[in-house]
Parts: structure tokens; C-alpha cells; sequence
């Protein structure tokens, strides 16, 4: 870096655009227009489901070439975490709105994120090919939910667009680049670079690897990354194409290979020309987590219903990092049913990659555990002693299936709770022969029914002091299944107590809830 003169480096730097707005109201099309690719045929369920990162270039209003870089940020609702790390990665967003559709609650929530990371913004307002699309009627909307336009009581910029023709996309790419010109976004080429993780995952011949977003300063083949406690040498640089590449600057997604742990999605990265000082680095970034960690955490308090709450442990391996995340929040979220709330599920363990024998070895001790994989496969030999041991694994690719299917097996699993309906009350009015263990009575409901085969609570004084079983039953010597209220019957019951006059019995069933 030039000491003299630091600012002799510093040139704009192109944006970086994260693209928000509610599930199917078309960013994955306006991104697969602007780049000319499709995304969406390979993800499961048409949703994209990781983040990923392209530049693309678009001729300014003097017809040179500049670059801009989109982030594809996922829409489904698992992912608001990683659309918030997106936010901040970004220096503008494009909040899409269906014109179809109009406002929605994903799109409300995207504004919410732009808005607290106070990020320049742009309204696309997409699938204005369609019959049923009412441009005015989606601004409208926008307005009444404090999105005010341009022309409509407000300063921020729309395009009309249809991200599947490809009507308004120039528009909308020259209005990025008028905002980025307005934010006056710079970086300078002599620094090392720094930035953000924005995924990660294990690839079974190339190690741990994942994506960057340089957002200051140049990366260089040699170099030393740091990316909280994780560390990678920069041997080999990809670019968004999967191209091998030397160097790269601010705004590139870069990928990178041979990290000795996950990073973190979502954190910054820095770089280093020596590998001492970025040791040196994590060293210190491992202090200050070790003093923040030690405000401690308040104590939870423990309530009566959670002593004896079941617990459900599950095993989980995902294709990526940001998928882990995304499920673990779409988890927590699955209560059990009732005001019990008796059973909740909880991570054991978790990982990036297909599942292992290791990872099958680890849960075999846990009763109930389940196995999920998901976008991921089970090695052959984990599928062998899961088969020995009488384990399931399950696999899924779409994140609601996967809910959807866990809430079932909550339901399964949860611990039911004995509850004791009196069905009928009788007075016994006389009692007669005994044997052993049976006694002939005579007496009159007063309450429900008294049944055949029944099970009775025996009540003296309100005092329950002993059970018994119906096993004759007539009614006028006629013998019968069923005795309503206010008729007179005779008994014959099954009982270690002596049931006398005066004595109440009390007919009940036990469900199960």
C-alpha cells in the first residue's frame, strides 16, 4: 500500500446487490434473465435454497462496461437469517413485488431488514406480463404499507419489470448503478482483502470450501485467510464461474478451498501476506471471544412442565452450512400439541456432509433419536449398521417437507398423558352374597351409565378405597350390557373390597392425550 499517499489507490468499487421479497414473486427468474443461466430447474422445489453470488456487467449511461454483483438470497422463510446476513453483505437491495400478488408478509419482512440495515433500495415490481398483473394496485399497497415510490409520496426508485421476458431489466440494472455512483462506494486495490463468508460446505475430494465477498482490497495466490477460528491458504481462487484465477478484488464472490474448519457463514474474513500474522490474528480474535463469552449468560429458569418434558434428539447432515442454520430455526419453531407442551426436539449433533458410519455409532445409545439428511447422502456403510441397529435415516431436499414430517413424528413420539373420565355413578342400595373375590350388589344410577365389563372406583364417604370390574348386570333379572340413569340394577362385581350400602361406585375409562 502506497503510505504517502493511501488514497492514490482508491477507485469506486462496483455494487454488491442482494435481491429480497416474498416466496414466487420471481428472484430466482430476474437473476437466471440477468445472468442467463437457470438456476431454478436444480433446486429442489423450484426454491433456492443456499446463498450464492454473481457479477454480471451492464453498460453505464456512457456505454462503458461496469461490473455488479448479485446475491441470491434464498426466499423461504427457514432463511430470514441468512437473507439478514445478505442485507448486511450488501450495499444495495432490489425488493421485489409480484404485480400479480402484490404486497405480501415475506415482503413486509424484507423491508423490515432493509430498512434496519438502512440499505439504499430499489422496488422491482415483477410479472408485469402477466393478464392479471395491476401495477398502480401493487403501489398502492406499498404505500399503505409505508413504501412510499417515486411519484407515489416517496423518493424510492421502481422499475416495472418482467423478469421472464426480460421487459425493464436495463432499466432496473442502469437504476443499481445510478444508486451505487449516488453512494459513492470505493475501495482501495493496495489493501489485503477482507469481506464476508456468505457459505460453506464440505466437498468429499476438495475438503471444506466456500464462498467470499471481497469488499475491500485485492487477494493474491499465497495468501493467508482468516475467517474467525478458521484458516485457508489462498492456493487455490475460483471465481463465481468456477474459473481458476490468480488475484481478485472488491465485489468478487471468490471461492476457496482447504479451510481447516467450517467458517462461519456470515462472518468476516481477512487476509494476510504471512501466515504468522494470521495465526496471529485468529489468536486474538479467540481472546476476545473468550472475554465476550465470559459476561456470562443469565440463568434459565426451569419450570415444572419442562422437568418432564421428553426429549427427542436428532442427528443432522446438510449439504451446507447455511442449510444448518435455516433448519435449526425452522426446528425450534415445532411445538408439541397441547398445553403440555410434553416433548420438543433437540440438535444432538450436527454437520456438514453425507452421513457416516461414525455419525450412526454416536446416536445408537439414543432412544427415539432421529436421523435426518438433508441434500445429502448416507455412505454405504452407515446405511449398513443403521440396518443392523434398526435405525432410520431420513432424507429430504425441500425444508417445509422436512417440518412437515417432523411435526408428524412429534405427535408419534410425545409422551400421552393418562386422563380419568367418570362415565357413571351408581348407589348401591344392598349387598348380598360374597365369595372370595366376587359380590353380588343391588343399587341405582344416579349419574351416565353403568356397563358390562366395566372398571369401577369403589367410593366411601367420597373416599376412594378400592376398584373393581362389572362382570354381570342385570336389569329386572333380565341380564343387559347397559344400565342408564335412574334405573335399578343388580351386580355381580369383581373385587378384593366388600362394597356395602351406602357405598358409591363410580364407572370411568382412562384416555389417553
Amino acid at each position: 500500500m502506497n503510505k504517502n499517499n493511501p488514497k492514490q489507490n482508491t477507485v469506486p468499487r462496483p455494487p454488491v446487490v442482494v435481491v429480497m421479497g416474498h416466496i414466487d414473486h420471481g428472484k430466482s427468474t430476474l437473476l437466471d434473465y440477468i445472468r442467463k443461466t437457470n438456476v431454478t430447474e436444480n433446486e429442489a422445489g423450484g426454491i433456492t435454497q443456499n446463498i450464492s453470488a454473481y457479477e454480471v456487467l451492464h453498460k453505464d449511461e456512457e456505454g462503458k462496461d461496469k461490473k455488479i454483483t448479485f446475491l441470491d438470497t434464498p426466499g423461504h422463510e427457514a432463511f430470514s437469517k441468512m437473507r439478514e446476513r445478505g442485507a448486511i453483505i450488501a450495499d444495495i437491495a432490489i425488493l421485489v413485488v409480484s404485480a400479480e400478488d402484490g404486497v405480501k408478509p415475506q415482503t413486509i419482512e424484507a423491508w423490515k431488514t432493509i430498512v434496519e440495515m438502512k440499505l439504499p433500495v430499489i422496488v422491482a415490481i415483477n410479472k408485469i406480463d402477466k393478464p392479471s398483473a395491476n401495477v398502480e394496485k401493487t403501489k398502492q399497497e406499498l404505500a399503505e404499507n409505508e413504501i412510499y415510490l417515486e411519484n407515489y409520496g416517496g423518493k424510492i426508485p421502481c422499475a416495472e419489470i418482467s423478469a421472464k421476458v426480460g421487459t425493464g431489466i436495463d432499466v432496473l440494472l442502469s437504476l443499481v448503478l445510478i444508486l451505487a455512483e449516488m453512494e459513492n462506494l470505493i475501495g482501495n486495490t493496495e489493501e489485503n482483502a477482507s469481506g464476508f463468508v456468505i457459505e460453506a460446505d464440505l466437498d468429499s475430494k476438495r475438503g471444506i470450501q466456500a464462498t467470499l465477498i471481497i469488499k475491500n482490497g485485492t487477494i493474491k495466490k499465497g495468501m493467508t485467510i482468516v475467517a474467525g477460528d478458521a484458516v485457508c491458504s489462498t492456493r487455490i481462487i475460483q471465481n463465481y464461474k468456477g474459473e481458476m484465477v490468480d488475484t481478485a478484488s472488491f465485489s468478487s464472490p471468490i471461492r476457496l478451498c482447504g479451510f481447516d474448519k467450517m467458517p462461519a457463514v456470515g462472518g468476516m474474513f481477512e487476509s494476510f501476506e504471512k501466515k504468522k500474522d494470521a495465526l496471529e490474528h485468529m489468536e486474538n480474535w479467540k481472546i476476545e471471544q473468550n472475554q465476550k463469552s465470559k459476561g456470562g449468560k443469565p440463568e434459565m429458569k426451569v419450570s415444572d412442565k419442562d422437568i418432564d418434558k421428553k426429549i427427542i434428539p436428532i442427528l443432522l447432515k446438510a449439504d451446507v452450512s447455511g442449510s444448518i442454520e435455516a433448519i435449526e430455526k425452522e426446528i425450534a419453531k415445532i411445538k408439541c400439541k397441547g398445553e403440555l407442551q410434553s416433548a420438543e426436539f433437540k440438535i444432538i449433533s450436527e454437520g456438514v456432509g453425507p452421513i457416516s458410519e461414525s455419525d450412526i455409532k454416536n446416536i445408537a445409545n439414543s432412544e427415539d433419536a432421529i436421523i435426518i439428511g438433508f441434500n445429502v447422502k448416507a455412505d454405504k456403510s452407515a446405511l449398513e449398521i443403521a440396518q443392523k441397529r434398526g435405525i432410520t435415516i431420513s432424507f429430504f431436499d425441500i425444508i417445509y417437507k422436512m417440518t412437515e414430517w417432523l411435526e408428524v413424528e412429534m405427535e408419534k413420539r410425545r409422551p400421552r398423558v393418562e386422563t380419568i373420565e367418570t362415565t357413571g355413578r351408581a348407589k348401591i342400595i344392598r349387598a348380598f352374597s360374597r365369595t372370595k373375590e366376587r359380590q353380588i350388589i343391588g343399587g341405582k344410577v344416579i349419574e351416565g351409565n353403568m356397563l358390562l365389563n366395566g372398571t369401577v372406583k369403589i367410593m366411601r364417604r367420597e373416599f376412594e378405597i378400592g376398584r373393581g370390574k362389572i362382570v354381570n348386570l342385570e336389569k329386572s333379572k333380565v341380564k343387559t350390557s347397559t344400565v342408564e340413569e335412574g334405573q335399578e340394577f343388580g351386580m355381580m362385581i369383581e373385587s378384593k373390597i366388600e362394597v356395602a350400602p351406602g357405598d358409591v361406585i363410580e364407572l370411568f375409562s382412562i384416555a389417553q392425550k
